[in-house]
């Protein structure tokens, strides 16, 4: 049985989650020194950025244990409707089970119901399956980079009314 349960996130899941988005950098290699998210200095400490009003986290269990997750928070230095999803990262056991769109959908959900009217997100033209999951939900490719997300590396940016 390969139950999968996606729950918002709790203060026990930071080291596991924090160790699941250094995995799968590892494997793409999305290193620190270019700005990717595991140079977040609150990689450590999701669940406490993710308590904040307009922030929600949640995590993807596969028989009790953390094999991924996802966000949305404001995104920083921008207009107040704008949200970003971020930190979205499965380990290959849980890929291509539509367990990405899911929670990208849930977020999406959240935001809209916290009064957020786009959604934003960065990321980077080697991680093919997330783009083009984010077409399919409806993302569209922007120019520039909106808000100060410190992501320097990150060269495709997309953006969608929800």
């Amino acid at each position: 049985m390969n139950a999968l349960t996606l729950r918002r996130i709790a203060a026990q899941d930071n080291p596991t989650i924090a160790l699941v988005i250094r995995q799968v950098s590892a494997e793409y290699g999305l290193t620190a020194d270019k700005g990717y998210t595991v140079a977040d200095p609150n990689l450590d400490e999701l669940f406490q950025l993710y308590s904040q009003p307009g922030h929600a986290y949640w995590v993807l269990e596969q028989n009790g244990e953390v094999v991924g997750g996802g966000g949305i928070a404001p995104l920083q230095c921008s207009e107040t409707d704008i949200c970003e999803l971020q930190k979205m990262y499965f380990l290959p056991v849980v890929r291509g089970k539509g367990m990405a769109k899911k929670l990208a959908l849930m977020a999406m959900e959240h935001a809209r119901e916290q009064g957020f009217k786009r959604c934003y997100l960065e990321t980077t033209a080697f991680l093919t399956e997330a783009i083009a999951l984010y077409e399919h939900l409806g993302f569209e490719h922007i120019d520039g980079p909106l808000g100060c997300t410190g992501h320097v590396d990150c060269e495709v940016r997309m953006l969608k009314a929800l």
